[in-house]
């Protein structure tokens, strides 16, 4: 666990927790354990400890906005595919104990099962080091207004409000491995909307986010 401890930026007292926060439901059925064996539970708690963290922050920051838009904004700041780049980021796919047939129908890059992770490794840090730490965790991936995060989290209100689906597809990449460039599509209802490069692929989504809403007409609060 030291290297994904590394990634985290945080070291467990008791790792116990961080083991249960990556063992998927498939994995504890397939070795005969009951649900209290999965991350399920850490799931459950980490949702509700990211979504005060965010709150808070949203509170303090955005004076004017009314309820509605604190709450349009969490959602977008907190929503699946947010979190489960955030997992993407930290290499959690990887560690992850899945379920053999979880696992060949590749359950380690499936959003759902990374943003569950993802949620469910907060609630091990929460519980193991207090709400400061996990605080600290969370606003390490949730940026300040302005950062490059912005415009990915209102394209995601944009589409939130609407009912529209929005997919990040990766159609290119070149170059060397330490060298590398990636280009994503912003698709919504399976229409391009914009493309978008970068050196990684967190920040090609973010550059497509970016035109996608000049391209919308939508402009940030």
């Amino acid at each position: 666990m030291t290297g994904l401890e590394e990634r985290l930026g945080y070291e467990f007292k008791d790792r116990s927790l961080l083991e249960t926060a990556l063992t998927h439901t498939s994995w504890a059925n397939e070795h005969g354990l009951t649900h209290k064996d999965s991350n399920e539970r850490l799931e459950f708690l980490g949702d509700s400890v990211l979504s005060h963290i965010v709150a808070h922050k949203l509170y303090n920051e955005h004076e004017t906005y009314s309820e509605g838009e604190l709450t349009r904004t969490r959602a977008a700041l907190v929503c699946e595919s947010s979190l489960s780049e955030f997992a993407k980021q930290l290499g959690l796919g990887a560690d992850l104990k899945l379920g053999k047939g979880e696992d060949k129908s590749g359950g380690r890059e499936k959003a759902s099962i990374l943003s569950d992770c993802f949620e469910a490794v907060l609630a091990a840090i929460y519980l193991d080091g207090g709400y400061d730490i996990a605080e600290d965790f969370v606003l390490s991936f949730i940026k300040s207004e302005g950062s490059e995060l912005d415009s990915k989290s209102e394209l995601q209100r944009y589409v939130q409000e609407n009912g529209y689906l929005l997919e990040y597809i990766l159609v290119d990449e070149q170059g060397p491995e330490h060298m590398k460039v990636f280009t994503f599509e912003a698709r919504i209802n399976g229409e391009c909307v914009a493309e978008g490069t970068g050196s990684s692929k967190h920040r090609a989504e973010m550059d497509a986010a970016e035109k996608a809403l000049k391209a919308l007409g939508i402009s940030g609060e």
